[in-house]
């Protein structure tokens, strides 16, 4: 008898099971939360722990904590290495807080009540076309974020996590040569511009936010090195944004209406020097049905800040609004591609 091969028993699972398993995701959802919010990554970095000696540590109900653990343990997120032993794997491990790849917060925004339930709202969005955000809470998404600084917190340091991921690669693939002046619209504590500015010596940048935001970016500068050549500029973006001979905004445009986004894109292209360069760092949602990260994500924003992701020729739409030309899109190595504009 012939041998059987690995390959000729591997059966794609029955649509039953697909489906099944997409409508629990929920479910891993807030087991994944849980996980990060007792810092179980970060306890059990040293070593395998059990879950009795876990759950003495987090004050958590040992066979419950154990539950959660064998669930994410199935889908790769820990190890059970021996009956009730647990250990990280490489997906685990990105829960650790402190961490340059860390994702802790980003899995505990995911799985925050204050922003999980807003999807329970989705139908709103689909039949209305308004955020969810504001049904659920009776405010817009950022003007909930003021008014609650401790979920403001743990969104600003998700946002952070994200930069640290994103930055690499966007330095890496786009040549910021020729720019002297670069203006960071909306751009946080700092992180991106600073390896911008790490990689450009002869560069200056403009870090712009609004003044809360920039309060927090002190420190970041000061630790890159880069506090000298960077002047903080606070502000509204929708009223007026510095002068500069270069604009980038990363994760930015995709959180608004096309109306808002061509608001902001024209108060750049006002106060631009010369025939200088708008550039976007956003995903570019793909054209029919190749999977993507950012056609999951134009879900968050449908629902949340009532923004969008867009496709290359939706974004051509947008620069041209604007009074921009979308003069080419440079791919990197993460989900994230660089959209140069110039002034059309």
């Amino acid at each position: 008898m012939d041998a059987i091969t690995p390959a000729a028993t591997t059966q794609a699972p029955p649509p039953h099971a697909v489906l099944m398993q997409i409508a629990s995701s929920a479910m891993f959802t807030q087991a994944l939360g849980v996980a990060a919010e007792l810092r179980i990554a970060d306890l059990i970095h040293d070593g395998r722990k059990g879950v009795e000696e876990l759950a003495e540590a987090t004050g958590a109900h040992p066979r419950s904590l154990y539950r959660v653990l064998r669930a994410l343990a199935s889908i790769g997120i820990f190890t059970e290495t021996s009956p009730r032993m647990f250990d990280n794997t490489p997906i685990s491990a990105l829960l650790r807080s402190g961490t340059p790849d860390s994702m802790r917060n980003t899995a505990i925004f995911m799985a925050a009540p204050w922003h999980y339930n807003v999807f329970s709202n989705m139908m709103h969005s689909v039949m209305t076309g308004e955020s969810a955000w504001e049904k659920t809470h009776g405010q817009g998404c950022f003007e909930w974020f003021w008014t609650h600084p401790e979920p403001a917190h743990i969104f600003n340091n998700c946002m952070s996590e994200l930069s640290y991921g994103a930055a690499p690669p966007l330095v890496e693939a786009y040549d910021f040569s020729g720019i002297s002046t670069l203006a960071d619209i909306a751009g946080g504590h700092g992180y991106l511009l600073s390896q911008i500015l790490k990689a450009n010596p002869g560069l200056r940048g403009i870090l712009f936010d609004t003044g809360s935001v920039l309060d927090g970016a002190d420190a970041l500068l000061e630790h890159e090195g880069v506090s000298e050549r960077v002047e903080k500029v606070s502000g509204d973006f929708f009223q007026e944004v510095p002068a500069a001979d270069a604009y980038i905004m990363k994760h930015i445009i995709h959180d608004w209406d096309d109306e808002r986004s061509v608001m902001i894109m024209k108060n750049i292209h006002r106060a631009m020097i010369g025939d200088g360069k708008l550039l976007l760092a956003e995903m570019v949602v793909p054209e029919g049905n190749t999977p993507h990260p950012s056609k999951s994500l134009d879900l968050e924003m449908l629902v949340s800040p009532g923004g969008v992701e867009r496709t290359e020729e939706e974004y051509r739409e947008l620069f041209a609004a604007a009074g921009f030309r979308l003069n080419r899109i440079v791919p990197t190595r993460s989900p994230f591609s660089v959209l140069e504009g110039v002034k059309a």
